[in-house]
This record gives structure tokens, sequence and C-alpha cells, in this order.
């Protein structure tokens, strides 16, 4: 039988949780509710891009960072706007943006040069970024209007179609200070350049009011990304408390049951000794099906549908857990490393010292997904 190890995808969860987006955006701007570019960034955050397609089918619009993972959308069936939100690298990527209709973010002199030196066979539709404060990608303030006035003359010209203006916020999950200061900025920036406008990140689309604050008369675009796949952008808050649900569930089986003596060490290092006598299972999970090697003695896990913890070392393809909250485990019993069942991802990322978002970009290729 094939190693017992998979990760379950529900595309069912991914349409509730951009439901559950979509209806709090009408409760925050019930007259012109902005339109949704699902993020289907790193393979749809490791869902996979099928998946993610297909529980987004409701949104308006698709964003991502690779171009070959746009073209996969095209050829599954998605008729939609799709948005690169690194944009494009070289002037050859520019005739597949025009075969595919795919929309493209332009965030620096270069990609306006690129655009200028054509040729280009469609227009493009593109977001102009300006660099409110994150300091990633996009113009500065104060060249953003020379920037955009770059852009209009290429619209007159048939390469570029529609055009907007968007930025992005680097603390809106802990500062709302910063967040309306960059918010500012942005108004500051573009003000009275036409086009829609795209800001707002899973943190910002969850905060209450903010999406209605930047309304823009051309329309408004949010770009929700990890919250849709049911996992919270916030250290304080619980994804469930916002009403979504987890779309992937890692699952594995106990391979190995032993007794541990008191004061013996489990795993590479011996980090973890047993402070007593102790029933210790061997998880048919390691870091290179994704599952974080940094994870603590005590990161929360579910055997047998009982909560219990990771100990020792986690080893390439095996962990160890503490059985003794489970006294009737055996080999081939469920465990859930996250997800349905089990502990979030956040909770275990918390345990990691990272974010959700690691880890559900980190599960291996060879891990194999089933979809229900």
């Amino acid at each position: 039988m094939p190693r017992p190890i998979l990760a379950t995808i529900d595309t069912s969860a991914l349409a509730h949780n951009l439901q559950t987006v979509a209806r709090r955006l009408a409760q925050d701007a019930p007259k012109a509710p902005p339109f949704i570019w699902a993020v289907m960034k790193s393979r749809g955050y490791g869902h996979g891009v099928a998946a993610a397609v297909a529980g987004f089918a409701q949104a308006d619009g698709l964003a991502m960072l690779d171009l070959d993972e746009a073209v996969q959308c095209r050829e599954l069936g998605w008729s939609g706007p799709i948005l690169l939100l690194e944009g494009f690298f070289e002037p050859a990527d520019l005739e597949i943006l025009t075969r595919y209709r795919i929309s493209t973010t332009v965030h620096c002199a270069d990609q306006l040069a690129m655009l200028e030196e054509g040729p280009v066979n469609s227009p493009i539709d593109a977001l102009i970024k300006l660099n409110s404060g994150m300091h990633r990608l996009g113009f500065q303030p104060g060249e953003y209007a020379a920037a955009y006035a770059r852009a209009q003359a290429l619209q007159s010209q048939g390469v570029l179609g529609a055009l907007g203006k968007m930025t992005h916020f680097a603390r809106a999950d802990d500062d709302p200070a910063v967040t309306q200061g960059q918010l500012d900025c942005f108004l500051a920036a573009t003000r009275g350049l036409p086009g829609p406008v795209s800001v707002c990140n899973s943190a910002a689309t969850l905060t209450e009011g903010l999406a209605a604050g930047v309304a823009a008369p051309n329309g408004q675009w949010v770009r929700p990304g990890i919250c849709l796949y049911g996992a919270s952008p916030f250290a304080d808050r619980p994804a469930d408390t916002f009403d979504l649900r987890p779309a992937m569930t890692l699952t594995a089986r106990l391979i190995g049951t032993h007794t541990v003596p008191a004061g013996e060490a489990v795993g590479y290092g011996q980090i973890f000794r047993a402070p007593q006598s102790m029933r210790v299972g061997i998880v048919a999970c390691g870091y290179a099906d994704g599952y974080p090697r940094h994870a603590a003695t005590g990161t929360p896990i579910t055997v047998a549908g009982v909560r219990t913890r990771l100990v020792g070392r986690v080893s390439m393809d095996m962990l160890a857990v503490d059985l003794d909250p489970v006294p009737g485990a055996s080999v081939g019993d469920p465990v859930v490393l996250w997800g349905h069942g089990g502990p979030s991802v956040d909770e275990v990322a918390l345990s990691c010292g990272t974010i959700g978002y690691e880890l559900l970009c980190a599960v291996a290729p060879r891990v194999p997904r089933a979809e229900l």
C-alpha cells in the first residue's frame, strides 16, 4: 500500500470562505461592495491550482505570481480576469499575457520600458503599483504620477487597456495606525487619477470598515489570500471566529508504538527525555513531507480523535507523539497533523514560531492529495 499520508483539499470550504468574505464586504459597503481577487499564490497556498479554480468559481478574478499557473487557470476553463501580482519579467512574457488575456501589475520603470518597446498584439489591462511604505515593490510616491502618465500614454497607443491603482499594506494584521498612514499616502499619491483601486489583503479585508473607507468611484478590488484557505491573518484571532473553514487537512497514520522507559530519549539529538515511562507513537510524516523540522515538543496533534502532543525532533519521514493521553492507540490509527478533526494550521504554526501560510505552502509534492 502507499505510505499512509494524505492532504485532503475541501473545495467546498474554499467556496464557503469566499462567500464569507463577500458577505463581510457587503456589510461594510452595501451600496458598492468591492470586487474580489481570490489570491492563488504558490499553487493556491499549497492547495493546488485546480482545487483553487474549482473552489473560487464565484470570485470576480484570480490573482497569482506565476505565469504558468495563470495559463493553467485558463486551460482549466477560468474565463474571468487574472492578475499577475508581480507582473511580467521579460518582453517575451507580453505575448503570453495578450494570448491568454492576463492582466499585469506594473511596479517599476523597467516594466514600463518593456511595454514601450513592445510589440504588444492587443491591449493589456494593468494596475500601477505604489510603494506606500511596504518597501518591496512599487513606484515611490514622488514618482507615481509620472509613472501613471507613462501608462496612460501606453493606453492611448493601444498597448495597455484598462488602468488601475494598487498598493500593499505592511501591518494590516496588527497596527491600524500604520495601515491608515499607508492608506493616506495612497490616496494622496493617486488623487485625481482615473481607474479602479486594489488595496486590501486578507487582514485588511477582514478589518471592519476598512474596505468602505477606500471606496473608489471607478470601483474597488480587494485581494484576500490566506483567509480564503481557512487560516487567520491575525495572531490573536482564530479563523473560526470569522466563520472560516480549513480547506486543507493533513493526515497520516501511526506506523509504530512502543514504551519509552523513564529517562530515555526520543529521536535525533535526544532533545526529549521521558519524564516517566510513557507510550510513544511513530507517525508517517516528517520534514520531507513539509511538516516543520523545528516543531517543538508540545506541538498539538490529534491521534484517534484525541488531542495530544509531538515529542522530540521531527525526522525526515517520521515524527513521534505522546500516546499516554490515548491509551488504546495502535498501529494504523489515524493522525491529524492539522485541519478537520485536529489542531488548526495556525495552532501548529504558533508552536513552530511561524505562520500558517508557510506550513500550507510547504506541503511537499510527494504527499498524495485528494479533493472533496
